[in-house]
């Protein structure tokens, strides 16, 4: 076997490239989130178009929001929930309720209209709502893919763990010591939610041609051979390498692990549209605005 000399080793290893800090606008019916990308310095995470972390908030009865009727086109929505509930419904008539630990990854494909909204149970009662909306587009030849979703209910995804059992996995997409993920996705992707335990430490083997980053929403986690720290709020975006340092600084932390081929077009961006050109984004305007993205039926 070939031994790579140290600096080999280093070379290989991805250190933090840039560190941002997400921050806060309201979104839907005025919920507010923490938006680390895109931001002021960090356009994408190519092919992540953004992440935005709702809450965690408290709302009394009668109190909770949501993200009524709305369309998309030429990408794909995840919604990942921690804590609460939502309905999701569309213009191909689908319903699903999505609850707490679920993963619902929806392809908005040709155009699609749906909405988000707290579920009748959450509206009644109230609760306490956490979860993550991620944005994740699509190369221009599937951006007029057949629209429709995925739904993993939280005891049904996938969960992996370091050798010691100090490191924990929710695999959503891609693989982690061994264990790979049931969500099928259209480019190569990883999504990934993990829970590092104070002073656990692990090696993973990334693509060389993924981008990557982390968004940490809970403690304090280190990144790379420099130990460098990233808190909770903040994302890190890696450079290049075949693989990536993770320990757990202080008590530990959380975060999501996002990884991809880059899919290296052009981004046509207009509110709930993205594209590839100008001229599709008006197209798409207009086909909404006329009706040919449907609408939600409702008895």
């Amino acid at each position: 076997m070939r031994r790579r000399s140290p600096s080999r080793r280093n070379e290989l290893s991805r250190s933090i490239a840039q560190t941002v800090t997400a921050h806060q606008q309201r979104e839907g019916a005025g919920f507010l989130v923490r938006r680390p990308v895109p931001t002021r310095g960090l356009d994408q995470v190519d092919p992540f178009l953004m992440l935005d972390e709702v809450g965690p908030v408290d709302y009394g009865p009668g109190e909770a929001l949501g993200a009524p009727d709305h369309p998309h086109r030429g990408f794909e929505t995840v919604s990942y929930i921690l804590q609460g509930e939502k309905l999701h419904e569309d213009s191909t008539g689908k319903t699903q309720l999505i609850r707490a630990g679920d993963v619902q990854w929806m392809t908005a494909g040709a155009g699609i209209v749906h909405s988000e909204l707290p579920s009748p149970e959450m509206q009644r009662a109230g609760g306490t709502a956490h979860g993550f909306q991620i944005w994740v587009n699509l190369p221009a030849r599937e951006k007029f893919a057949e629209p429709g979703y995925q739904h993993l209910a939280g005891a049904e995804i996938p969960r992996a763990a370091s050798p010691d059992g100090r490191i924990e996995v929710v695999v959503i997409a891609g693989e982690a010591f061994g264990v790979a993920a049931k969500i099928g996705t259209r480019t190569p992707i990883w999504l990934q939610d993990w829970r590092v335990g104070a002073g656990a430490e692990a090696e993973i083997a990334i693509p060389t041609d993924f981008n990557a980053a982390a968004y940490v929403f809970d403690g304090t986690v280190s990144f790379g051979r420099e130990r460098e720290t990233v808190e909770r709020g903040q994302m890190a975006v890696f450079g290049p390498g075949a693989s990536l340092t993770v320990s757990g600084a202080g008590e530990g932390g959380r975060f999501l692990l996002l990884g991809g081929t880059p899919i290296g077009e052009p981004v046509a961006r207009y509110g709930p549209f993205v594209m590839n050109s100008e001229e599709e984004i008006h197209a798409a305007v207009r086909d909404y605005q006329s009706g040919r993205m449907g609408e939600i039926e409702r008895v």
